[in-house]
């Protein structure tokens, strides 16, 4: 029996939008009880220094390279993930000593699956000596190393909370996980998993309205529901070989790039690609063995609530329930770092973290680097 053990996950996501740390106490197996959780936002100077870090990092060919300032990004990331940390102890009456383990992320500024390589940013040990808590990272190479598209890696937790669920049990259930690109975890009513990325998330809303209007994001779709969906700007989208392919590959933020300033007004750019989000998840959701029952939707978009009517209009025309993970009384904002705790579990174990039939990996795989902190050994 594996030893049950209190962990922090820490999750900087594609949105580029902040921290999202929360507490797990979990065998990494099916014994899992979620404790308090946090968000702390970026500051916008910040977020921009990400966001030229993305472009910088289009020259990588080697994962430990650090071209132009991205050593200096590394190290503040770190640093602002150890203060997250810090910040959530001191707010849950809780001290290092009471940590077991830290699942850290970090961010991530490359992914070519194609090309083996994946990187992100953050320096492990660095936290583990910040924090005084042993940390565990870097949980994507493993797989892409023994063949793996190297994401995505949450399907493992989504499991365990579908069968600790009575709302999902015996149902073939999708969770989605809309951040800055989408991906889907499968459980089907037999219990098989599979999952891949569906497509464009919030990155291609986030950047249109960025560009044109000079905010970080769509507010609860709000700009998105004053326009109009462009079918053919739609179709640009949604008839790119990746929703066709059957055969499922991760996804860069890189590879879907936003609309140009002639191709729409603000607000008619907006509602289309609100819908480009809603109608990849269920493009892609084809190639799946199962027609899915239930959508559990977690992350960022379900807020939009343009993309969550879209998304509840297609569900319905395939017979299938759409709601937000807060209807089965989880967090849509904390899973994936309540994920990479839990991950973090695993790999202190030695469990598998990924699945032939998650990320591609010839076999099912363990990964992650731990970080043993100073203080605790």
């Amino acid at each position: 029996m594996t030893a049950v053990k209190t962990a922090i996950g820490l999750m900087s996501g594609t949105s580029l939008d902040g921290i999202d740390v929360a507490l797990l106490r979990t065998d990494g197996e099916g014994r899992v009880e979620r404790g308090p959780a946090m968000a702390q936002a970026y500051d916008a100077a910040f977020r921009l220094r990400l966001q030229d870090a993305l472009e910088t990092a289009r020259t990588i060919r080697d994962r430990g390279d650090r071209p132009g300032d991205l050593a200096a990004v590394e190290r503040e990331l770190t640093l602002r993930h150890a203060a997250a940390v810090k910040a959530f102890l001191a707010q849950n009456d809780l001290s290092a000593a009471d940590i077991d383990v830290i699942g850290f992320h970090g961010q991530t500024v490359l992914h070519r699956p194609d090309d083996g390589l994946t990187v992100q940013l953050g320096n492990g040990g660095l936290l583990a000596a910040e924090t005084g808590i042993a940390v565990v990272c870097d949980m994507r190479a493993n797989d892409m190393v023994h063949g793996g598209q190297g994401a995505p890696l949450v399907p493992a937790y989504h499991a365990a909370l579908a069968a600790s669920h009575a709302n999902a049990r015996g149902k073939a259930v999708v969770f989605v996980n809309i951040g800055g690109i989408s991906n889907i975890t499968f459980i089907g009513s037999g219990g098989e998993i599979v999952a891949y990325d569906s497509g464009p998330g919030n990155t291609l809303i986030d950047q249109w309205v960025e560009a044109r209007a000079g905010i970080a994001f769509d507010d609860g779709g709000s700009i998105a529901s004053k326009g109009r969906i462009d079918p053919a700007l739609a179709a640009r989208y949604l008839d790119l070989p990746f929703f066709s392919d059957p055969v499922r590959r991760s996804l860069d933020r890189n590879d879907f790039r936003p609309p140009s300033d002639t191709d729409a007004n603000l607000e008619d750019g907006a509602r289309t690609l609100a819908h480009v989000t809603a109608a990849a998840i269920l493009c892609s959701a084809r190639h799946l063995p199962e027609r899915p029952a239930l959508y559990v939707i977690c992350g960022g978009g379900r807020l939009n609530r343009v993309i969550m009517e879209d998304l509840a209009a297609l569900a319905e025309r395939e017979e299938a329930e759409v709601v937000a993970a807060e209807a089965l009384g989880l967090d849509g904002d904390s899973m994936e770092a309540e994920a990479w705790a839990y991950l973090a579990v695993r790999s202190l174990a030695g469990l598998p973290l990924t699945f032939p039939a998650t990320t591609g990996v010839k076999a099912a795989v363990t990964g992650g680097v731990l970080h043993k902190s100073v203080d605790r050994g």
